[in-house]
């Protein structure tokens, strides 16, 4: 089964290690909300910039079990804020985030001096993704596919 992870993670990899839509879902007191946010894939996560007085961190905040969708994927997770887009500790992963999303970062949507810009952080717990006709069920907490 290690193999089949692998092979699913890198699956990820090519489909999502990149500037790629996908939608984040959330629910509070029963209700779903969904959107459709600029993402990049790494290691189990999927990381956004967004704003952290926004509905869907407010809701996150409420309650961080999240659903994601994106090119043949499906997946549950935590969503995360992880702070200020500028703050030290996001050091290495803004410059990463700024070169992924290269293409609009600088189109003034991103106000990087603003405190509430905020990254926002889905640890995926488990999904489904298809592949050429393949379907691999993935268990990120125990490294493991079905």
């Amino acid at each position: 089964m290690k193999e089949n992870y692998l092979e699913a993670l890198t699956i990820l990899k090519e489909r999502f290690c990149k500037d790629s839509l996908i939608a984040v879902a959330t629910a509070v007191e029963n209700v779903p909300s969904v959107r459709t946010v600029d993402a990049y894939y790494e290691e189990g996560r999927f990381y956004s910039i967004t704003y952290a007085l926004s509905n869907k961190m407010k809701q996150i905040e409420e309650n961080p079990k999240v659903a994601i969708s994106g090119e043949w994927f499906t997946a549950h997770g935590v969503g995360k804020n992880l702070g200020h887009l500028l703050a030290e500790e996001n050091k290495e992963l803004y410059q990463k985030l700024k070169k992924c999303f290269s293409a609009w970062y600088d189109n003034g949507h991103i106000d990087e001096e603003n405190k509430n810009t905020c990254i926002l952080c889905v640890e995926l717990t488990e999904g489904v993704l298809f592949n050429k006709g393949k379907k691999y069920e993935i268990d990120f907490l125990n490294e493991d596919v079905k």
